[in-house]
């Protein structure tokens, strides 16, 4: 029994290309905060959107061997381009759960769209996988999806200019293609965009709803967790550490604001 709880109160590692996935961290924490994370931010690799498969694979591998030397019960791949094009290979590389962000999105898109028709948005290399065409097609193939990469987002987050009037017209741009498709659903493929949500919203309209993953990924965790029963002891007092790969431009403002609160506990390591 000690061996268990001793797996049971091992923090989760979360990692993505930059500080995005702290939104899925953020939700992590609210529904699960008896637990311990251990994020990694590749923010010296920065958007991996923009790189070739390979090089996310290789990333993406370093990450995890480093979260495993660091005793991780599971890990989080909070990142779409990763999840895309890395999660298969990680898979078959290492011996714990490791969890994607594209399926919790497909099956709460499948679950809220009304007409069928429903966008995806996300990195080039997240669009170009065709990961979230084929994870609807094995679940739902009477859906009509439409996909379209939009590169500048990430750049334009990580500067901290999210709802500047930059993000408005280059959003424009990009998702005025989806308003003759009827679609009453947008994934937001990439965990960065949250932080664009308002944008958005005001160009695709208020009638669209919008899919990320903080929430569906929080809660396919919490059910995994309690189905191999290694949940934190209630009395687990939770622990949570920060690590980046480089530190950008304004990281704390930024990292604060997709956290949702300063911070704490950050170091700065080299793979």
């Amino acid at each position: 029994m000690k061996h268990l709880s001793l797996l049971n109160n091992n923090p989760i590692g979360v990692f993505d290309s930059g500080l995005g996935g702290l939104t899925v961290l953020k939700a992590l924490k609210e529904k699960l905060p008896k637990e311990s994370f251990i994020y990694f931010g590749d923010t010296a690799h920065v958007p991996y959107g923009t790189k070739s498969a390979e090089s996310v694979i290789n990333y993406s591998e370093k990450i995890t061997t480093f979260l495993v030397k660091h005793n991780v019960k599971m890990v989080v791949i909070a990142c779409n381009t990763a999840s895309s094009v890395a999660a298969q290979h990680l898979r078959s590389k290492f011996n714990i759960p490791i969890f994607s962000v594209v399926s919790p999105c497909v099956d709460s898109a499948i679950q809220i769209s009304k007409n069928k028709n429903i966008g995806v948005i996300g990195t080039q290399s997240t669009i170009a996988s065709n990961s979230y065409v084929n994870a609807f097609k094995k679940k739902a193939s009477a859906f009509n999806i439409y996909q379209k990469a939009c590169p500048l987002f990430v750049p334009l987050i990580e500067e901290g200019w999210a709802n500047h009037k930059i993000a408005f017209d280059i959003s424009t741009e990009y998702l005025n293609s989806f308003k003759p498709l009827t679609i009453d659903t947008l994934v937001l493929g990439c965990t960065h965009y949250p932080i664009m949500k308002e944008t958005i919203q005001s160009i695709i309209g208020e009638d669209v709803h919008l899919i990320s993953s903080d929430d569906a990924v929080a809660n396919t965790v919490h059910q995994n967790l309690q189905y191999q029963q290694i949940m934190a002891d209630e009395n687990n007092t939770p622990a949570e550490s920060f690590y980046v790969s480089d530190f950008p431009q304004k990281f704390n403002e930024i990292g604060s604001q997709f956290l949702g609160r300063p911070l704490t506990n950050l170091q700065h390591i080299q793979l």
